[in-house]
């Protein structure tokens, strides 16, 4: 193998596997709960099809993963970590403590993407302060093209929730307009949503009682809680 480093020690033969481009990011994906390849997609939108495929075959040779078929169709798979997968979460929960801890700030605000951010708020939406009946809720990101503006959670009284980038036809309870900067501090831990609605980064439009618990219901970064260091 021209790539390996030829040491025995663990730290070198773990890294083999694991320190390739994205690896890091899809294993975060799996252990996030995602076993749908375009769900995957979803949580890396920049990966191309061709690299996840790649990458997930890798991962399923070193006994990370099993592939099986999806229920859903013929010719349809599911990715379902391993025991040595499942193992990985703590080393994933390391890596990112240590980058909410270490990075700085500005250095993560530089890395803005509106399909991750509303991807990851869907997967981590907490639904018990929103209303037993439908919610809709119309995020708008004024400083983005049109094409990449408007994003709608559903939130259904199942607790069910969907993320849709065309109008899906519903009665907006709530209109969230932000530049999407702010929305990522907010998501970080970095801001709150009521310094960003008092500093005029937010705006709030629609139902009192949805929006005055956006900060309960908004699915922040599981690291949001973890200070920041660095600097």
């Amino acid at each position: 193998m021209t790539s390996s480093y030829r040491q025995f020690c663990p730290v070198a033969m773990a890294a083999e596997i694991l320190s390739k481009r994205w690896t890091l990011l899809v294993l975060r994906e799996l252990i996030a709960g995602s076993t749908r390849f375009n769900d995957l997609r979803r949580g890396v939108p920049r990966m191309s099809p061709t690299l996840l495929s790649a990458r997930l075959k890798e991962l399923e040779a070193a006994g990370i993963l099993r592939m099986l078929p999806d229920s859903a169709g013929p010719g349809l798979n599911e990715y379902h970590l391993t025991e040595s997968g499942r193992d990985l979460a703590a080393v994933i929960e390391a890596v990112g403590i240590w980058g909410q801890r270490w990075i700085e700030a500005d250095l993560s605000l530089d890395n803005l993407d509106p399909a991750l951010l509303m991807w990851d708020m869907r997967r981590n939406l907490n639904t018990s302060p929103l209303p037993d009946t439908r919610s809709v809720i119309n995020f708008i990101y004024s400083d983005l093209p049109d094409s990449q503006k408007n994003w709608w959670l559903i939130v259904e009284p199942t607790g069910s929730v969907d993320l849709c980038y065309i109008d899906p036809g519903f009665e907006v309870d709530l209109f969230v307009t932000s530049d999407l900067r702010s929305m990522t501090a907010i998501w970080l831990g970095l801001s709150t949503v009521g310094k960003a609605v008092a500093e005029d980064k937010v705006y709030l439009d629609g139902d009192q009682a949805i929006s005055s618990h956006m900060q309960q219901w908004l699915g922040l970064s599981h690291f949001a809680d973890e200070p920041k260091r660095a600097g």
